[in-house]
């Protein structure tokens, strides 16, 4: 059993001073803030939510690396092409994910603490090339199809909305009349929660809070999980 018992309160203040604060200069001068109060309470979060998550999925990943390719994302942000030259994310996240290799093109679970509250999601935001043709594969497949469908009325049962839709028509090659064409038009697929209050965020209910999200939300990773293994799309 984890004995995390929910992220100090100093975390989200670092966070709102950060959103105020966001240079070089400043971060440099609170470094230390970062690595107590955001870094090391993070990866004791990832190793206790990882350790929930095999209840749902046995071979769920959790990497403690802190070089951005394990789960706990870069705090610095790629600012080469965008207009907002903001040099850090003022938020903390991280990740869960199922398969081998670079962790976005793989289905996971994700949490990020903002200065304000805390979000989760399972899923894919992003389909890559080869994991967008899989996923149209297993839109038109028959059984993956029916299985799709029986996926998003559970999530959105529990009462979450499916996202990831883009397009506005069928892609090429695909029938515009297929029983399921408006799954093809979707580049991403996840659903989530954004209403996790700091209460919360700095309590030991966080945990069982979190997991209980993420139990309703694993419709949806246990579907592209079959998606990636039938089809590929790595």
């Amino acid at each position: 059993m984890s004995d995390f018992t929910g992220f100090p309160l100093e975390t989200q203040q670092f966070l709102r001073e950060l959103r105020e604060n966001n240079d070089r200069e400043w971060f440099a001068a609170n470094k230390a803030r970062y690595d107590e109060y955001v870094k090391a309470p993070a990866l004791q979060w990832v190793s206790a939510m990882g350790e929930r998550l095999r209840r749902l999925d046995p071979d769920i990943v959790v990497d403690l690396r802190v070089n951005g390719s394990g789960a706990l994302m870069r705090a610095a942000r790629d600012t080469r092409f965008s207009k907002d030259k903001s040099p850090y994310k003022v938020n903390v996240a991280m990740m869960w994910w199922h398969g081998a290799g670079k962790k976005m093109r793989h289905p996971g679970f994700g949490m990020q603490i903002t200065p304000d509250e805390a979000g989760l999601m399972a899923g894919m935001f992003h389909f890559h090339k080869p994991m967008l043709e899989a996923y149209r594969q297993a839109v038109v497949d028959d059984d993956l199809g029916e299985a799709l469908l029986e996926t998003v009325k559970a999530v959105e049962d529990a009462g979450y909305a499916i996202s990831g839709r883009h397009y506005k028509s069928a892609p090429r090659g695909y029938d515009k009349d297929h029983q399921r064409v408006d799954w093809l038009k979707y580049n991403s697929f996840h659903a989530g929660t954004h209403d996790i209050p700091p209460s919360v965020i700095a309590s030991p209910q966080l945990l069982e809070a979190c997991f209980e999200h993420f139990a309703k939300l694993a419709p949806i990773h246990h579907w592209l999980v079959a998606v990636q293994q039938r089809f590929g799309g790595v």
